[in-house]
């Protein structure tokens, strides 16, 4: 078996370090892959420090995977050698249940197979992911790139891009809708440029002023600060759809009001704390909706790659070395980045 070498948390309180590990080697429908950029997402740093429990340690985190394919499968027809290739927050499911037949892998009913810290079927133990120099995924969860788009920018959206696009595609965001995007953070810029080329109009709530110049930079049409009871009241009763991306607890009713008659806001934002319960009477008022999005299907994540290649759309990031992996949590953790950091694998030696 090749050995591999990342980035692992050993406990919940220690930080990542380097760390030496076995992947398989591909079996008939394996696709190997030389990973060059791996994305950043809050849920690393979650997973990384037990914030929402159960996770094994050591912890290789990272689920948004930009790289080559080295090797292939002898039943492998999707993938040959030197093709760029993504993988994002699964590498496997069930593929027998109702959802996964019906593309809604994410959904699986006996529970997808995570990049990293899911059951790893093949060598036991949990998934290692793409805080690493190489992975071996199986073709069906490995997705095409496009050589148009800088890949480093690419890689968020294998995790950022598709938590955004399921929903907005699934309440069917289109021309003449107004839409409401909550937070201004790795995954609320992706939700503001792919909700603009779905022909919407975009207004960003935020509760940072500094973010209006951005916000509007990145295709808002209109930006509201959150705090600011006057802004927030002339968006009664005016929205579509709202996305709310926003990964810590705050009151959901202040937004719900600003849903029209029959709107939805989906939560996308993962709190380690629950939101505080909103009012009935917010939602029985106007008939809306609260509901809740996790990432996308496979089939569904491919189509918002190609979807993503024909509008010129990438992630806003800043790129860092492997080695800066902790620095980088505790910066996220301030929301001093702009907006997704991703980290270049050529940094990764071994030692």
């Amino acid at each position: 078996m090749p050995k591999a070498i990342g980035f692992a948390a050993q406990a919940a309180d220690q930080a990542l370090e380097y760390f030496e590990f076995e992947r398989r080697d591909p079996t008939a429908d394996d696709v190997e892959i030389e990973i060059a950029y791996c994305g950043v997402c809050h849920s690393d740093l979650h997973q990384a420090r037990n914030e929402w429990g159960g996770t094994v340690f050591p912890c290789v985190p990272g689920h948004e995977i930009v790289g080559k394919v080295t090797r292939v499968g002898s039943k492998v027809s999707k993938y040959k050698v030197g093709d760029t290739v993504g993988v994002g927050c699964m590498v496997d499911s069930c593929r027998t249940c109702a959802n996964c037949e019906d593309g809604y892998e994410q959904y699986c009913d006996n529970g997808f197979v995570g990049t990293y810290n899911g059951e790893d079927k093949h060598m036991g133990g949990v998934t290692f992911g793409g805080y690493s120099n190489r992975i071996t995924v199986a073709q069906d969860f490995v997705l095409k790139v496009s050589d148009k788009l800088d890949l480093a920018g690419v890689a968020p959206l294998l995790c950022a891009g598709i938590t955004t696009y399921s929903p907005l595609r699934h309440w069917g965001v289109t021309k003449g809708h107004k839409v409401g995007v909550v937070g201004l953070g790795g995954l609320g810029h992706m939700a503001v440029k792919i909700a603009k080329a779905m022909g919407a109009e975009v207004v960003l709530f935020t509760t940072s002023p500094n973010k209006v110049d951005d916000a509007k930079r990145l295709g808002a049409d209109h930006v509201v600060i959150s705090k600011d009871e006057e802004q927030m009241k002339a968006w009664r009763n005016s929205l579509d759809f709202i996305l709310n991306t926003v990964a810590a607890p705050h009151d959901l009713d202040a937004y719900l009001t600003l849903l029209r008659l029959d709107g939805t806001m989906t939560l996308v934002g993962v709190p380690a704390e629950s939101h505080p319960s909103p009012a009935v009477f917010n939602l029985i008022a106007k008939r809306r909706s609260l509901a809740g999005s996790l990432i996308g299907g496979i089939a569904e994540t491919q189509e918002m790659l190609d979807f993503c290649a024909e509008h010129g759309i990438t992630s806003d990031i800043e790129m860092i070395a492997m080695d800066e992996i902790n620095e980088a949590y505790e910066r996220m953790l301030k929301s001093d980045v702009k907006y997704r950091f991703v980290i270049d694998m050529a940094t990764l030696k071994q030692k």
